[in-house]
């Protein structure tokens, strides 16, 4: 991994530290778009199969295909899976190794502003769903206030002069580029939500030890001395109040967007 690219290759760490995130938000996508049962899946930039556990668990489907391009994390997938509906396959968002109209319906949870020409990764969905297919995605409000669950932590990277690795689309995150996206792509219906959850941590260790495993905090901190990361720590502490009880809990804001492929 470059100090410029952000990946995820450890599919533990990243359940430690996104994935409760991703599944939180996840229940609140599914809900939203209430797909019918039996349907063929292919859940694009799976990961370690956060969402795609979900959409076994909430949807009923007949078949789900997990596609990311590590088998780091593709390997943390397929050992969460016992229902045997899942395969999970190494392949890259824009060149899905699938033949056109294999699917019902298509996601991206928490990816397309990773994917450096969302409008490929779009087409390539749009390409494998079928006519009349639901496509859909949800990705934090990554440029805006509270948008993100590291939100804090890089507004102190920046306090320190250091600038946290953004994902290569991040503007794809806003909502009116999402509504644009899913439009310029051809597809109907299309539709946006915004989607709030909270997290709550034991206490500042809990919260502390998800914040130290994340990609961005380990390659802005790298060069930082050991006292400097020590202050860091210790201005978290400060901005990320507990309650009564020792917990932490705060809030991230998601957008969603679904549409149809034209029948």
């Amino acid at each position: 991994m470059s100090d410029s690219q952000i990946r995820f290759d450890d599919g533990a760490a990243y359940e430690r530290m996104m994935g409760v995130w991703s599944r939180l938000v996840g229940e609140e996508f599914i809900e939203w778009l209430a797909p019918p049962s039996g349907l063929r899946w292919i859940d694009v930039g799976c990961g370690n199969g956060a969402f795609t556990e979900l959409l076994v668990e909430r949807c009923a489907p007949s078949k789900i295909f997990g596609v990311d391009p590590s088998e780091g994390q593709l390997g943390f997938a397929r050992s969460r899976h016992h229902a045997g509906i899942a395969e999970f396959l190494q392949g890259d968002a824009t060149a899905l190794p699938f033949g056109d109209h294999s699917f019902d319906a298509a996601d991206m949870a928490l990816v397309i502003f990773f994917v450096p020409e969302p409008a490929k990764g779009l087409a390539e969905m749009v390409r494998v769903v079928n006519p009349g297919g639901t496509i859909s995605a949800y990705v934090w409000d990554l440029l805006e206030p509270n948008g993100f669950p590291m939100a804090a932590l890089q507004e102190e990277l920046r306090s320190s002069g250091i600038q946290p690795l953004m994902p290569p689309s991040a503007e794809v995150s806003r909502m009116n580029a999402l509504h644009s996206l899913w439009v310029d792509a051809g597809l109907t219906d299309v539709a946006t939500r915004e989607i709030t959850v909270s997290r709550t941590f034991e206490d500042f260790d809990d919260f502390w030890a998800s914040v130290e495993i994340a990609i961005g905090m380990a390659a802005a901190t790298r060069d930082m001395s050991d006292s400097n990361k020590a202050d860091l720590k210790d201005r978290m502490r400060a901005r990320v109040q507990a309650d009564s009880s020792g917990h932490i809990t705060y809030s991230s804001r998601a957008n969603a967007v679904t549409g149809r492929t034209p029948a």
